[in-house]
């Protein structure tokens, strides 16, 4: 679950609180557990949640981004298989709350956009733009990574 609270939290002493919370509620409401379904998909599921109120909470859920996305840039597909997960995970977590929320929702944990924005009070539309940004931002910073490398 902490690779979870990873991907929600901006550095690992965040993730760290985040997966205590998580925790103190999972052994609160562990009587509620039904036993359809797996543990850990509840646990799962406990956590996201968690990560999602802690962020409407924080000030950062108001942060906006300006910098201009390059639309036209592509990664080759061989640059993603040159990150370790711990890049990526850094990538992610450098992307503005936002977009790092809807990312990870959209691809990590398969929510629909219609799911997100009703988690996020934001419309559909504004998930499935800044699900677009978040990734035109990885790959410039894949490409740029990839430079460097050359």
């Amino acid at each position: 679950m902490m690779t979870v609270c990873r991907r929600y939290s901006r550095n690992n002493e965040e993730a760290e609180d985040l997966l205590q919370d998580s925790f103190i509620k999972v052994f609160k409401g562990l009587n509620g557990f039904n036993f359809h379904g797996s543990l850990e998909g509840w646990i799962k599921k406990i956590v996201v949640h968690t990560a999602l109120k802690k962020y409407k909470k924080k000030s950062y859920s108001h942060e906006l981004y300006f910098d201009k996305v390059d639309l036209t840039q592509q990664v080759e597909p061989t640059a993603i298989d040159k990150l370790n997960e711990e890049q990526l995970i850094r990538m992610i977590r450098a992307l503005p709350k936002g977009y790092s929320l809807v990312f990870n929702l959209y691809v990590i944990e398969g929510y629909s956009h219609a799911e997100i924005a009703d988690e996020l009070n934001i419309k559909e539309s504004t998930s499935r733009s800044q699900l677009a940004k978040a990734r035109k931002l990885l790959q410039k910073n894949i490409i740029m990574i990839e430079q460097i490398a050359l």
